[in-house]
């Protein structure tokens, strides 16, 4: 997109984009919220945070494209490891992901207004990164949830990476998939960083590739350490992303 093209978009995404994503996710959070307490949350997260992921990369609008959908078997739970890249990632993830999932999040995402309360009554797996013993009971309370195709999602980089590179994968993601007897499932996730870039507001119209790669086995898990299966989960997902 052109220089000036890109400058007049912006005043669509804070007349526009802005006001109608900040709405919905509220909206939508206080419904999750409610059909959570009342022991709905996989319909909630199914459908109604389904419809809010897509809603607003509909409106940006971002197309979006899915590769290697015949590598996720129908009821097997995975941890699913992704590069992240922007914001988008998660609506990304929401959107067109075709599993039911919980997420691993850092505790600070918890003081989100409307945002983080919904996530806990979801049951997302929140992680205090400064404090190992309550991350270590935060992640074991989860497991009884992951079972009959419910997969965990882990963005293991940390944080944001500024595109193409990926910043080193930390290890819990793999020391959970070791620990649960699960397979992992490294997703490529490709152009959300150029529709809104990490640290700023600017947002551009443009195309999210997601690739699922062949899942890391059982095997595969046990007769490597952490770090192995971390660097092939690494090398799956930098390959499709550019």
């Amino acid at each position: 997109m052109k220089k000036f093209t890109a400058n007049l978009f912006q005043v669509y995404v804070w007349l526009v984009i802005y006001p109608l994503a900040w709405t919905l996710t509220a909206l939508v959070a206080v419904i999750v919220s409610v059909l959570s307490i009342f022991g709905m949350s996989q319909f909630a997260g199914r459908y109604v945070a389904k419809f809010w992921g897509r809603a607003i990369l509909w409106i940006t609008p971002v197309s979006v494209s899915r590769v290697g959908q015949l590598h996720i078997e129908a009821g097997q739970s995975y941890v699913v490891v992704a590069n992240h890249q922007s914001i988008y990632d998660i609506l990304l993830v929401y959107g067109y992901l075709p599993l039911d999932f919980k997420w691993v999040m850092k505790i600070e995402l918890r003081k989100m207004p409307f945002v983080g309360f919904a996530c806990e009554k979801m049951g997302h797996i929140y992680v205090d990164r400064r404090n190992r013993q309550a991350s270590i009971r935060a992640m074991n309370a989860a497991k009884d949830q992951l079972i009959n195709g419910t997969s965990v999602v882990f963005f293991p980089e940390g944080t944001r990476s500024n595109g193409v590179s990926l910043k080193p994968f930390k290890k819990g993601a793999f020391k959970m998939a070791r620990d649960l007897q699960l397979p992992i499932l490294p997703v490529s996730i490709s152009g959300a960083n150029r529709v809104m870039p990490t640290g700023g507001t600017r947002i551009l119209p443009g195309k999210i590739s997601m690739t699922f790669h062949a899942p890391i086995t059982l095997d595969q898990i046990n007769a490597m350490d952490d770090s192995a299966v971390a660097d092939m989960a690494q090398q799956a997902i930098s390959s499709a992303v550019v």
